[in-house]
């Protein structure tokens, strides 16, 4: 069983869970079999691995999940619990920060002649959203692009990853701290369905016991991963709240824009009503608004 240093365990109570066991120092060993089921690898010292993730602290507005470097190559691991298709632009961001910081350490001089190596750029979404996904979606930057380009010469991909349980069954296989923070995620889901949020976590937790990696860390952390867990379910829940406004707003948006479509048709108010599933009286009130 790995060792379980907590002693960073309170550093950040709305730190996201998947950043929480994967991205901290003492958790190494999960970060390096990541790596090694994703990239399909097969490092074994976790001393190789150096974790260059920004900091909100010191850069503002500028905080990933993990990023880390490891044999020449610069990782870039994001999760999102809702499919986010500007994740290229964001890790594009992010990897222009990391370069940057990585430029200014190594003393090297991108004005010189003489061609500057840097590591090669490996960029990873972690997605466990509720929303359905296949099990690998390429994002690609030219896909934001106002104007389509499909030349390839100005690209920037991130490769999503589904890690819901029951979803990329050979990387989790391959991953014993990923397969359990998947099912752990999913028992979470699924007790908070008969009972209040908090109960399920503890539910959950008492659960991950009978476990054989991430059990000791998720219970000797037990109250980061509660505050976490039911922080990251609330914005969930706002984040699709937000949806449902948009998609009232844009609704009637489209409403009010059938309705001034007929009346400039000279429908009667009564026929409008009808077909558009108003009052009438709220048609002759946006009649009145438009002969203002």
């Amino acid at each position: 069983m790995t060792k379980i240093n907590t002693g960073n365990a309170n550093r950040e109570y709305k730190d996201r869970l998947f950043r929480f066991v994967f991205g901290a120092e003492e958790n190494k060993a999960y970060l390096l079999s990541l790596c090694n089921a994703v990239s399909g690898t097969d490092y074994t010292d976790v001393d190789d691995i150096e974790i260059t993730t920004l900091s909100d602290a010191i850069y503002i507005k500028m905080k990933n999940d993990i990023s880390f470097l490891i044999d020449s190559q610069m990782n870039l691991f994001e999760h999102q619990s809702t499919f986010n298709p500007n994740m290229p632009l964001r890790g594009m961001e992010y990897f222009a920060e990391l370069y940057g910081i990585y430029i200014t350490e190594n003393g090297l001089d991108i004005y010189v002649s003489s061609l500057q190596k840097i590591p090669t750029p490996r960029y990873y979404v972690f997605y466990n959203g509720t929303e359905k996904q296949p099990d690998v979606v390429k994002l690609k930057l030219s896909d934001a692009f106002q104007v389509p380009d499909d030349s390839g010469e100005f690209e920037w991909t991130a490769t999503m990853l589904n890690i819901n349980y029951g979803h990329n069954r050979k990387l989790l296989e391959q991953c014993q701290p990923l397969y359990e923070y998947a099912h752990f995620i999913k028992l979470v889901r699924e007790y908070s369905e008969a009972m209040e949020l908090k109960k399920a976590i503890d539910k959950a937790v008492e659960k991950a016991r009978e476990w054989k990696c991430i059990e000791t860390f998720l219970y000797q952390c037990k109250s980061e991963v509660s505050v976490m867990l039911l922080t990251e379910f609330d914005e969930k829940k706002h984040e699709d709240n937000l949806i449902k406004l948009g998609e009232k707003e844009g609704r009637e948006k489209e409403r009010m824009k059938n309705i001034c479509s007929m009346l400039a048709l000279s429908l009667s108010p009564e026929i409008i009503a009808k077909a558009c599933e108003v009052s009438v009286d709220y048609v002759l009130n946006l009649k009145k608004e438009l002969e203002r």
